[in-house]
């Protein structure tokens, strides 16, 4: 890290053939470059579209899979089974799905007499079809999380409340949902962190396209790397996802941190 902060105050591309000392021009120029807001834009929309979706649909599907029901383990593992294929192997399969008139999703629209469209090649529609692909994969693992925390929650609680005749959704918002929230702050840390770091689907699928519509800002940070050869900006970058992921992080975790002691 020290050195990542060493170097975005360098210049450290094709054009100094030693790093050169500027300061802060790195990110004086981040500020007035149009590509980074984007980015920032679309990092900001992806992680409202797949943090709270993720979390709310992991935390669903692990009330379903606590029920003492036949197939409880059938359920639990086909929550579950997204998360364990490689995020490489998502995305190609999520790209067949998503591929015009030939994919899964075409031939569905086609059934029903809808238009088809070009779902990853729309500027409109790109970040959408991503929010969709990273929580059919994130769910099933957040899910194991709160699964873990519903199981620690003492069934007499429960029992108390049946004797007493309490409808099972004021049971959930006033007791479950209250008693979850150190696992909520758990696991949203994680899912916004998630949310900055996923890279390799976008390789895969988009590369950013179309027009930087699905760009992050990890990727953006790649390409700039990799693709551009500016080591000195990319490390400007590298601080500023780091500084925004650690002040997302304490803002949550003091924020939730009220909400989780009970008498």
């Amino acid at each position: 890290m020290g050195r990542t902060l060493w170097l975005s105050l360098h210049q450290a591309d094709l054009a100094a053939p030693a790093p050169l000392f500027i300061g802060a021009d790195n990110y004086k120029w981040l500020a007035g470059d149009g590509l980074f807001w984007k980015v920032m834009q679309n990092n900001l929309w992806f992680a409202i579209g797949t943090v709270p979706t993720s979390l709310a649909l992991g935390l669903a599907m692990a009330v379903l899979a606590n029920k003492a029901i036949r197939g409880t383990s059938f359920i639990r593992v086909s929550f579950f089974y997204p998360t364990m294929i490689p995020m490489i192997a998502v995305a190609n399969i999520w790209l067949f799905i998503y591929t015009p008139q030939y994919g899964l999703l075409s031939r569905l629209v086609k059934s029903m007499s809808l238009q088809d469209m070009n779902w990853l090649g729309s500027q409109d529609v790109v970040m959408w079809a991503m929010i969709v692909m990273i929580v059919w994969k994130e769910a099933g693992y957040f899910m194991i999380f709160y699964l873990a925390g519903l199981q620690n929650i003492s069934p007499e609680i429960y029992e108390s409340t049946r004797v007493d005749g309490v409808s099972r959704w004021k049971v959930f918002r006033k007791i479950t949902f209250p008693l979850l929230m150190p696992t909520t702050l758990f696991v949203s840390i994680v899912a916004l962190t998630n949310s900055f770091k996923l890279v390799d689907h976008l390789m895969i699928m988009t590369k950013g396209g179309p027009d930087n519509a699905s760009n992050l800002l990890l990727y953006h940070i790649y390409e700039t790397a990799f693709s551009f050869w500016d080591q000195g900006m990319a490390s400007a970058l590298t601080i500023i996802m780091v500084a925004i992921l650690l002040l997302l992080a304490a803002f949550q975790f003091f924020g939730l941190d009220k909400r989780i002691h009970y008498e």
